[in-house]
């Protein structure tokens, strides 16, 4: 087992690179290498695993997940950040296998390997991009787990019906299907932030969807949720053209015009996509 990141070192390899993190959720830092060991027992891994990380940060889950399997990919945004980590894995995991790529993660559309999972700590305002970006540049990818927040978390495995399902919800299931893998507790932060957070994990479809029917699909799943209150009629009357142009799609596959967003699944928004 390696040695992972303890509060004491998280600490101290932000005072050596003078970060001054805020309770701003996505500049909270893991410090319990216990909680670290759960969140990659959560992502389902095998040693074979090739793996990419979204915002390794100062290392934790780097290691962790280095503690499981043979090929990880990290990608950093902050540059003090990429190069410090560089340094740490050198220290604690010098016989491990990680290549660290200085880059905002919404450009990445090539690695030089292809990925089977992905595994991330994300900031809210982020979480629901990068996973569909990942996603869709890289159909290798069969798994997921992120850590974010408990709000998010909810709205990305929600199903129909709910008040939490919307847009996020229903483009993931375009890919495969959420499930909730647990809450993290606030405690194990530095500093603790003022929200919850949670783990969610996605396992994608074994038999994936057509994809030349994803954009249209995603641009319906847009309009239906633009405005939730609206009735599908009204709510898709600028992507079909009219209301009553909506209204015929609708009637025609099988929804009903009074329905809303957050009724249909992603099978009946495919139906939508198709008649158009």
């Amino acid at each position: 087992m390696l040695e992972l990141l303890g509060a004491g070192e998280v600490r101290s390899l932000a005072s050596e690179l003078d970060l001054r993190p805020t309770k701003k959720l996505g500049q909270n830092f893991v410090i319990d290498p216990n909680t670290i060991r759960k969140i990659v027992a959560a992502a389902n891994l095998e040693a074979s695993d090739k793996v990419v990380e979204i915002g390794p940060g100062l290392g934790s889950l780097t290691l962790g997940l280095l503690e499981k399997v043979d090929q990880l990919v990290a990608i950093e945004f902050d540059e003090k950040l990429a190069n410090r980590l560089v340094d740490t894995l050198k220290q604690k995991a010098p016989d491990k296998s990680c290549r660290i790529i200085h880059a905002d993660a919404m450009t990445v559309t090539k690695l030089d390997m292809q990925p089977d999972a992905l595994v991330a700590n994300l900031p809210y305002n982020i979480s629901v991009p990068v996973i569909l970006h990942f996603l869709e540049n890289f159909p290798s990818i069969s798994k997921v787990l992120v850590l974010v927040q408990a709000e998010v978390a909810a709205r990305l495995v929600a199903g129909p019906g709910s008040k939490t399902y919307g847009s996020p919800s229903a483009k993931l299931a375009w890919y495969g299907k959420a499930t909730a893998a647990g809450v993290v507790s606030r405690s194990i932060f530095w500093p603790v932030p003022n929200v919850d957070s949670a783990l969610v994990y996605f396992e994608k479809r074994s038999i994936p969807l057509p994809t030349h029917l994803r954009a249209e699909v995603f641009r319906v799943i847009d309009g239906a949720f633009a405005q939730r209150r609206k009735t599908l009629r009204q709510a898709l009357a600028a992507w079909a053209g009219s209301p009553d142009l909506a209204e015929k799609i609708l009637v025609k596959a099988g929804v009903s015009p009074q329905a809303r967003g957050e009724d249909l699944g992603i099978d009946e928004f495919i139906e939508v996509a198709k008649l158009k």
